[in-house]
């Protein structure tokens, strides 16, 4: 009897010790890979030879492969890591059809009109992908305000002897995000293997900012021809301080333009919308009359107008 229930404990231990360390999937795919590629030193053909970091469009595998058969969807996942933001592609794909959905119902609800419903719908349902442009240009001009500071940081570094890859590896660790953060996967590529040169270019694509390509440039001029880089770098950065300035007193001079326009587009909407909870019925001609809704398409084209035409005024290029 002893024997029997020291069995029964022997085969429960172990069944509990065997399910409590098995392999999760990615630990099993894992090991695929590196046996695929411990085969190749023996010549047996490659069962897996991708261990390179796939960035996932989709946490479910069917929408993954067909986001990724769409050009468009590079386009968007570039834009998401320019963001510096932890959507996915179908993250966003999601979001922005299910807000198109909700306003497109509710747009035709209350005007009656399905093709003011679609309009409606379709300019909320831009709404996260707008949300990710802001976010993204705003994260451009953070980086273009730092990046002199990171230039100064690498001629110092250059004429206190160091390499270009220390230097690099010093301004990721002492200039804040998003320079430090740019900087520190540019030194991780080329600490990897990656040649400098590729991790630079691969920084201008990743960053698109004038300045930082005229950086980029300039850094791979030097390393085939030679030079003083230091030197070099120090007249860049004056050169991007000096466009930096100009372009803070020409947003100073368009200040009162672009503020005209945001005022001009936004006050009809507002006005609208006060109204029609203030009193439903008063506008509700403009909605309910043929004539009123060709008078709301002609004030919304004519609005698209002015706007664009304000835009091409205060929109000055240096």
């Amino acid at each position: 009897m002893l024997v029997l229930l020291f069995l029964v404990l022997l085969v429960i231990t172990f069944l509990v010790v065997l399910f409590a360390t098995r392999q999760t999937k990615e630990e099993t795919a894992l090991g695929k890979r590196l046996a695929g590629y411990d085969r190749t030193t023996t010549g047996d053909p490659i069962i897996d030879a991708d261990i390179l970091k796939r960035d996932a469009y989709s946490d479910l595998p069917i929408v993954d492969d067909l986001l990724r058969r769409m050009k468009v969807a590079t386009s968007v996942d570039t834009l998401i890591k320019q963001a510096n933001s932890n959507w996915t592609v179908g993250t966003l794909v999601f979001a922005s059809f299910s807000i198109f959905a909700i306003v497109c119902a509710a747009g035709w609800k209350y005007f009656h009109s399905i093709p003011a419903g679609l309009i409606f719908g379709l300019i909320a349902g831009n709404g996260p992908y707008f949300y990710l442009v802001v976010k993204r240009n705003a994260r451009m001009k953070k980086f273009e305000s730092v990046l002199p500071d990171a230039i100064d940081l690498l001629g110092r570094a250059l004429r206190a002897g160091h390499a270009v890859t220390a230097a690099i590896e010093m301004v990721s660790k002492e200039i804040p995000d998003p320079v430090g953060m740019e900087f520190r996967r540019v030194f991780e590529e080329q600490n990897f293997g990656l040649p400098i040169r590729e991790a630079l270019l691969n920084l201008a694509k990743r960053v698109p900012v004038a300045d930082l390509r005229f950086l980029v440039t300039a850094m791979l001029v030097q390393k085939e021809t030679g030079g003083n880089l230091a030197e070099v770098l120090d007249k860049a950065a004056t050169v991007i301080r000096e466009r930096s300035r100009l372009l803070g007193q020409l947003r100073i001079y368009t200040a009162q333009g672009r503020l005209t326009g945001w005022i001009l587009g936004l006050l009809p909407f507002v006005i609208f919308a006060a109204m029609s909870f203030l009193n439903r019925g008063y506008a509700r001609n403009l909605i309910d009359d043929p004539m009123g809704r060709k008078a709301v398409w002609i004030g919304l084209g004519l609005m698209a107008v002015g706007m664009w035409t304000i835009r091409r005024i205060v929109d000055i290029k240096v």
